[in-house]
C-alpha cells in the first residue's frame, strides 16, 4: 500500500488541522498531495517540513477543481495503483486507510467509498435528511446501494481517474456526486465499505453552503445520471 497509493487532501482554511492529516497519511503513504485551494489563513504552511507534494491554487476555485489538480498530479508517479481522496479538516481518520484498501483490492474496485453511519439523532435533520434523499435516488435511477452518497473519503483505480480527468468538469462539491454517478453508470466496479462516523457540528474548516451547495449537488445529480457526461475541455 505505501508504494501504490497516493493520497490527495483537498484544503481550503483548514488552519492547522490539515498538518495533523498529513502527518497520519505519511506514516501509511509515500506519496501525500496536499491542494491549497486559494487558502488566507496559511493551510498549506502548515505542513511545512512533511515530505508532502503542495499544489497551490492562486485563489478559491473549488473542491472539485482541487480535487482533479490532485488527481492529475498523483497520476504522474508512475507506481501509483490508487489514489485516495479525504478532506483537510479531521473528520476523515487516515488510520481507517488499510482496510478501505484491503476492500479495493480484495474486489478489485474501481471506486470504494467510505461510508458513515447516518443514525438519525446523532448528526443533524438537514444531513441525515440531504444523504438519504440522494442514496434513495441513486438506489432508484442507478440501481446501486451507496448509504453514504456525499462522502468525501474515497479510493480510486488509477483506470477510473484516467477517465474521470478526461469527463468531469471541475466544481465544487457536486464533482465528488458526478464522480459516483459515473462510476455507477459505466462499467466500473463501485464499492461501499464501512467507516468511523465523525461529525463535529459548528466545524468552521467545513465551507458546504447547504443551499448552495446541495442545489449543485442536485442539479450535477440529474443531469449526469440522466444524460451522459461532459467531456472535459484542455
Amino acid at each position: 500500500m505505501r508504494a501504490h497509493l497516493a493520497a490527495v487532501v483537498p484544503c481550503y482554511n483548514a488552519g492547522r488541522r490539515v498538518r495533523a492529516v498529513v502527518e497520519g497519511l505519511m506514516e501509511l503513504l509515500d506519496h501525500v498531495y496536499v491542494v491549497d485551494d486559494g487558502s488566507t489563513d496559511g493551510s498549506a504552511r502548515s505542513v511545512d517540513g512533511l515530505c508532502a507534494t503542495v499544489v497551490t491554487f492562486s485563489e478559491n476555485r473549488g473542491k472539485g477543481f482541487a480535487m482533479l489538480a490532485g488527481f492529475e498530479t498523483a497520476l504522474k508517479e508512475p507506481g501509483i495503483r490508487a489514489v485516495a481522496i479525504l478532506d483537510a479538516d479531521g473528520q476523515h481518520n487516515p488510520s481507517e486507510l488499510p482496510h478501505l484498501y484491503r476492500a479495493f483490492l480484495e474486489h478489485e474496485a474501481d471506486l470504494v467509498v467510505g461510508t458513515r453511519t447516518f443514525t438519525r439523532g446523532e448528526i443533524p435533520l438537514a444531513s441525515w435528511f440531504g444523504n438519504s434523499l440522494t442514496a434513495f435516488l441513486t438506489k432508484l435511477l442507478l440501481g446501486q446501494t451507496i448509504t453514504d452518497t456525499q462522502s468525501g473519503y474515497r479510493i480510486h483505480s488509477r483506470r477510473f481517474l484516467e477517465d474521470v480527468l478526461k469527463t468531469i468538469l471541475g466544481g465544487r462539491y457536486e464533482t465528488e456526486m458526478a464522480i459516483l454517478i459515473k462510476a455507477a453508470r459505466e462499467d466500473y466496479t463501485l464499492v461501499a465499505e464501512p467507516i468511523q462516523t465523525i461529525y463535529e457540528e459548528g466545524n468552521r474548516s467545513s465551507h458546504f453552503n447547504k443551499i448552495r451547495d446541495s442545489f449543485r449537488i442536485y442539479r450535477t445529480f440529474f443531469r449526469t445520471a440522466l444524460k451522459r457526461t461532459q467531456t472535459r475541455p484542455h
